[in-house]
């Protein structure tokens, strides 16, 4: 009789990939998968929500245990996709909520194929061509960037402040030599845009480099850092002696998609450098991870204007390239590919201009004995992880193949056209003011008015004047108020799903103004969905003042 053990085994064998070709297991392998897709195939409906919505019991979810005996996969992946229950679909044209795209099918493939056979980027030994990907995706950025694929380095990471640790620690090397070893020796700072991501104190903060050492420079109306403040603070840093660890342009805020002047932070560093005679040149990390796929455009005719964009959307793009065209002046660029590349969750790169400055961070050999012990390739010598997937260069790969530059061309001037439509409607209505209209990309932020309210004026009083701050606390509350309607619409299967900022900005005079956002990502978004935006505003406002009625009487 054998051990019960070796029973519970072979039962659990039926639930891995078999190693060795087995066409009754591999059709079975495929059927669980085709099997869990038609489930959630059965959850889409013409709303933008997979499902029904359900409250979520946080209390009972701790209370699950491990069950003594295993399951069935079948059980398994039933219960796996009942969680996918309440999800927006974020490839629904109603959907546009954040900056989250819809994955396409080649990126999911790329995604699936390594979580079956679990490449490790740590080294070739362990990730074989699949390593080779992110490779690949490094030379053909680099080309799109304009970078020198054969001195630049890429690598792919945690996500988007990933991107930004990785560009920031190396900044920290190159202004305090020798950090790697002894650790801080004296605080460095960061400077970056007032809109900058708040990645920047992240980093900060987990680097040890503290996040009040982070210097925000004030943004224009366009949402873009003031150069000549950018200039000024940087001289304060360096005439109180303090070390820049790196200086971070946001080529894209998430909000607004204002996008600072690379050009001029690059050449601002450069002055810095001979005017105070540095020992080193300050780190300059473009945050690009959401502008990067603008690159695309860098070589775009728009004169002649071959895939036949409107008018407007030519404008709107070749104003963005006018900025993102610099990114190869940068010491290194974060790219998120799950967001302007339509790759899915976590597919993030950090890419440096000179690959050698990835040495100033690596380990020795010696420490990592049990690794590379062949193969010539191993970037777990100075990446921060020592396990990283192949999902994310593999996804990101996929859809580079797959688009080509005039596909993501398509596709962003697609999108933009349909943001710019959006902006059309809002600001041929007198309740509705655009507040980024100067930005050039696919979101949209904007105020919604009570009846009565002067958006000519409104709007800009609310921005300056400190007399007008329980006014604009009043716009706050309705817009909040606006929003949670349209929320619960969502959730309930109607109307359209749209984000929400508590603090676009501040006053002049110190105060968060709030503002509903679309961000249209959806490849299937058409301007008769624009007209859904319009209508769940208006529903909106009218249950508001029904209600506001009800109150006075």
């Amino acid at each position: 009789m054998g051990a019960p053990y070796l029973d519970v085994v072979q039962q659990l064998r039926q639930s891995f990939p078999q190693p060795v070709s087995d066409r009754v297991h591999d059709a079975y392998f495929v059927f669980s998968f085709l099997r869990a897709l038609d489930q959630v195939d059965r959850m889409k409906s013409v709303t933008p929500v997979l499902g029904q919505p359900e409250d979520l019991d946080y209390d009972a979810a701790r209370e699950q245990r491990m069950s003594e005996a295993p399951a069935s996969l079948e059980d398994v992946a039933d219960e796996l996709v009942r969680h996918l229950s309440g999800m927006f679909i974020f490839g629904h044209p109603r959907a546009q909520i954040n900056v989250v795209p819809s994955p396409t099918i080649p990126s999911i493939i790329g995604g699936l194929l390594p979580s079956i056979y679990n490449p490790n980027l740590v080294s070739n030994e362990s990730s074989r061509k699949v390593g080779l990907s992110e490779v690949e995706v490094t030379g053909i950025m680099a080309d799109l960037v304009g970078y020198d694929p054969k001195q630049a380095e890429g690598v792919f990471t945690f996500g988007g402040t990933g991107t930004t640790l990785y560009g920031v620690r190396v900044g920290i090397e190159k202004a305090l030599p020798g950090t790697l070893q002894v650790g801080l020796r004296e605080p460095a700072a960061i400077v970056c845009s007032e809109r900058a991501h708040y990645a920047c104190h992240t980093v900060a903060g987990w680097l040890g480099l503290g996040q009040q050492h982070v210097v925000e420079v004030p943004a224009d109306a366009h949402n873009e850092a003031r150069i000549c403040l950018y200039e000024t603070m940087c001289r304060d840093l360096l005439k109180q002696g303090r070390p820049i660890a790196a200086l971070i342009a946001t080529m894209g805020t998430t909000d607004a998609f204002g996008l600072d002047d690379l050009q001029a932070i690059c050449d601002l560093r450069d002055r810095l450098v001979d005017e105070f005679s540095l020992p080193y040149r300050p780190h300059v990390h473009a945050d690009a991870v959401i502008g990067w796929a603008w690159s695309v455009f860098n070589d775009y005719n728009f004169d002649a204007n071959p895939l036949g964009f409107r008018s407007r959307t030519v404008r709107a793009l070749a104003g963005t390239r006018r900025r993102i065209q610099h990114l190869h002046l940068a010491d290194s660029i974060g790219v998120d590919f799950h967001k302007t590349g339509f790759a899915p969750y976590v597919s993030s790169m950090v890419l440096f201009k000179d690959g050698r400055d990835l040495q100033l961070i690596a380990r020795d050999r010696e420490s990592m004995p049990y690794l590379f012990q062949s193969g010539t390739h191993h970037p777990g010598q100075y990446t921060l992880e020592t396990t990283r997937s192949g999902c994310g260069p593999m996804a990101a790969l996929a859809n580079l193949r797959l688009f080509g530059k005039n596909g993501l061309r398509s596709l962003l001037g697609h999108l933009v056209t349909m943001a710019e439509a959006l902006r059309e409607q809002l600001e041929g209505h007198a309740a509705t003011h655009v507040l980024n209209g100067g930005n050039f990309g696919p979101v949209t932020l904007f105020r919604v008015y009570p009846e009565g309210v002067d958006t000519f004026s409104v709007p800009q009083r609310e921005q300056r004047d400190p007399t007008y701050r329980e006014t604009l606390r009043a716009h706050n509350a309705y817009n909040q108020q606006i929003f949670n309607l349209i929320q619960e619409e969502a959730l309930q299967g109607r109307g359209v799903v749209i984000s929400l900022t508590s603090c676009y900005r501040e006053t002049d005079y110190g105060e968060p103004v709030n503002a509903l956002k679309s961000y249209i990502l959806s490849p299937f978004s058409e301007e008769k969905y624009i007209t859904d935006v319009l209508e769940s505003i208006w529903r909106a406002r009218r249950i508001i003042a029904e209600q506001t009625a009800k109150k006075s009487t």
